[in-house]
């Protein structure tokens, strides 16, 4: 089992529920714009928000965030360690730096200062990309080894100015190499690991790429919160994340659709279908399985372990709970049927 840190009132680690992450694409200058995500991304189950803080002026509107933000606040800051500390003073619930780009020591003593005033947790962000010049001559490119050893001094040095209070991350755009270097930190001790792959391109590729890469490390136990980066709403990051949480076990909550992949005995648009039933779902949080089936032979024992679903048929559909046959629909009653049965369950 890890350490445990809180962020806010978020537990990280130590036997903690996987908490899901996603970070705002608005300018956190814009404060009524960034607010209005936030409140989307925590309606949606994100548990902590993190913001880019690239400037003054982003440290100055990051407290106004603050101060009326749904969710916990990461401050993400590179190069200025001064933008850190005045993150900490606008009420940041974690500070998140990059050992590639921070500074020298006395600016890493400086925020670990900051933060133990506050008692606010530091992430470690360690970056494929990023990575210092040194150990890039070391290794000749941006290794899992290159990446804990990175880790590691940071550790080190936070550890040094008696900070524990600490979670790490080390992202890389490759997977077999983000996974590798968890596994590696995770063999050597026991922080807790944020977890996630960087830069995965267009949409499709990067829920194949976190999926792999995230679920890979989930299953061997090891993640203690995450973050699916995709070239897209950040709500939708959330949906994935909570996506991949369900697949891997660790996410109770919500609907779990399964569908059978259509075949030559398909009679209606069991595509349009799915896409409608789990578009109704997206909000609920009922711990149910539903099925939606493309044949009235097959499908309701095919998903006999679902709590409900409907089969279709041709121009009409089948209602079943737990496999057992409940009433013959025609197609357009399908889903206004399954949907109030679902608010009754």
């Amino acid at each position: 089992m890890t350490r445990q840190i809180h962020v806010g009132g978020v537990p990280i680690g130590g036997g903690a529920p996987v908490a899901i992450q996603s970070m705002l694409n608005t300018k956190t200058t814009d404060v009524e714009g960034s607010l209005s995500q936030l409140r989307k991304l925590a309606a949606a189950g994100c548990q902590i928000a993190r913001l880019a803080i690239p400037n003054q002026e982003a440290a100055k509107t990051f407290g106004e965030i603050c101060k009326a933000s749904p969710l916990p606040l990461v401050a993400d800051i590179h190069f200025d360690y001064k933008l850190a500390l005045e993150a900490a003073e606008g009420g940041a619930s974690k500070i998140r730096i990059n050992p590639g780009n921070i500074g020298g020591e006395d600016r890493v003593q400086a925020v670990v200062a900051a933060c133990k005033e506050r008692n606010i947790p530091i992430r470690i962000g360690v970056n494929g990309g990023s990575l210092d010049k040194k150990l890039l001559e070391k290794y000749g490119h941006p290794t899992a080894e290159a990446l804990v050893e990175s880790a590691f001094q940071h550790l080190e040095l936070l550890e040094k100015y008696g900070f524990y209070d600490t979670c790490v991350s080390m992202k890389s755009s490759n997977v077999p190499t983000m996974v590798a270097a968890a596994r590696l930190f995770r063999s050597k001790c026991d922080y807790p690991i944020h977890i996630g792959v960087t830069e995965t391109g267009p949409v499709r590729m990067g829920l194949m790429k976190s999926a792999m890469g995230i679920g890979a490390l989930l299953l061997d136990g090891i993640g203690d919160t995450i973050r699916v980066s995709l070239t897209d709403d950040p709500v939708e990051e959330v949906y994935a994340a909570k996506d991949i949480l369900k697949a891997a076990g660790l996410w109770k909550e919500g609907v779990n659709i399964i569908s059978c992949p259509t075949c030559g005995r398909t009679q209606i648009d069991l595509i349009g279908l799915v896409n409608q039933v789990d578009e109704a779902l997206k909000a609920c949080e009922k711990p149910i399985t539903v099925a939606v089936m493309g044949c009235i032979v097959n499908g309701p024992g095919e998903a006999r372990e679902a709590d409900i679903g409907i089969a279709g048929g041709d121009g009409c559909g089948m209602l079943f709970e737990k496999g057992q046959q409940i009433c013959k629909l025609p197609y357009d009653k399908l889903l206004p049927e399954l949907l109030k049965r679902i608010e009754m369950l």
